[in-house]
């Protein structure tokens, strides 16, 4: 603030002028003086603060003020350093430190979801257009269990679930993640072949998560991978005709396996059941016989017995039985009584007849 000392003179004067006679100022009774400016005007030039200094006191105060408070916010974490060193982690919130150049404070996202394209790399041609995919041979090219070679694009989506080691334990976390991701991965596509590589993708993405974890937590790289999403798998362009042949030949050589279990599966069942029948009926015709037979020998048996009570009776009975079962097949019978003498006897025989008596 600069004061107008010629002002402040002017109105001296006029207040000297003003107070004589009248008991006040020189000379007069009441003892008050007025002050004397070219005096206070000394003193005060002694201690007089010029604007830069002001300014730069002003800005001092802001910088160490802004510099000691902070806000953290709720998806973050706040990882203060003094002199370069660790000292402790503060929550969401507001928080105290002390002022920059003693201590300062780094801010990790630990509840966002970060990820890594590997394989390939998603351009954007426009702002209304989705993203195209462009492949990166050098990571995406990878060589199957069954030695045929695959395009194997995937991408890893991570937590940072430890601030202080992903800040302190790794000197470069992103490019060790893409480096054991690379690694996991074509550990896990060279154990499978080039079908279940194209096929089970869900398989080979939860099998590479684990991996990838396992080989992280080793490293301390205070990183948790969430997911990772195997993008479309398939075969380099130049190989594609031949691998589609191959394909083609597998499956008709599939084809001629599964239409031979078929027949098999029908012709098999069918020869063991005719087997089987064949048996059974055996098996019947065997019993049968030898139950007809064990029939016989008892009716025989029986006949035998009875025959012996009563001989002449029985014969004559088997006589009469076997005469009535023979006698209706002879056909045409002509019975003549041998005694008969003198009598011419006519037969009127039949032309078949004639030829049978020839015979």
């Amino acid at each position: 603030m600069a004061w107008d000392w010629e002002k402040l003179r002017e109105k001296q004067e006029q207040y000297k002028k003003n107070t004589q006679g009248s008991g006040f100022g020189e000379g007069g009774g009441g003892g008050i003086t007025p002050p004397d400016f070219d005096k206070l005007k000394a003193r005060f030039n002694k201690f007089k603060i010029t604007g830069v200094l002001f300014v730069v006191l002003i800005l001092l105060a802001l910088f160490f003020g802004s510099s000691t408070f902070y806000t953290v916010a709720v998806d973050e974490v706040g990882v203060v350093q003094r002199f370069g060193k660790y000292i402790r982690m503060s929550g969401p919130g507001l928080n105290f430190k002390l002022p920059a150049g003693i201590e300062k404070v780094t801010f990790v996202k630990v509840k966002r979801v970060y990820k890594e394209e590997l394989g390939f790399k998603a351009i954007r041609t426009g702002s209304d257009s989705a993203p195209i995919s462009k492949e990166n041979l050098n990571e995406s090219l990878m060589l199957t269990g069954d030695l045929n070679v695959a395009i194997v694009p995937w991408i890893v989506q991570y937590r940072i679930k430890d601030a202080y080691k992903f800040l302190f334990k790794v000197k470069n976390v992103n490019k060790l993640l893409r480096d054991m991701a690379e690694a996991t991965m074509r550990s896990v596509v060279g154990d499978r072949g080039i079908n279940e590589v194209i096929s089970k993708r869900e398989e080979i993405a939860v099998e590479a998560r684990l991996l990838l974890q396992k080989e992280l937590d080793e490293a301390e790289a205070g990183i948790n991978v969430v997911t990772i999403e195997m993008k479309k798998t398939n075969v380099p362009d130049s190989v594609q005709p031949s691998f589609n042949e191959v394909n083609q030949a597998i499956q008709e050589k599939e084809k001629l396996i599964y239409k031979a279990k078929e027949d098999y599966n029908k012709a098999i069942p069918a020869a063991e059941g005719e087997a089987s029948r064949v048996v059974e009926v055996s098996k019947g015709y065997a019993l049968d016989k030898v139950n007809r037979a064990k029939g016989d020998a008892k009716r025989f048996v029986s006949v035998y017995n009875e025959y012996k009570k009563a001989k002449d009776v029985t014969r004559r009975r088997i006589y009469l039985e076997t005469i009535k079962e023979v006698f209706p097949k002879i056909g045409h019978k002509y019975i003549i009584d041998p005694n008969q003498k003198g009598v011419l006897p006519l037969l009127n025989l039949k032309e078949n007849d004639i030829l049978k008596i020839k015979k």
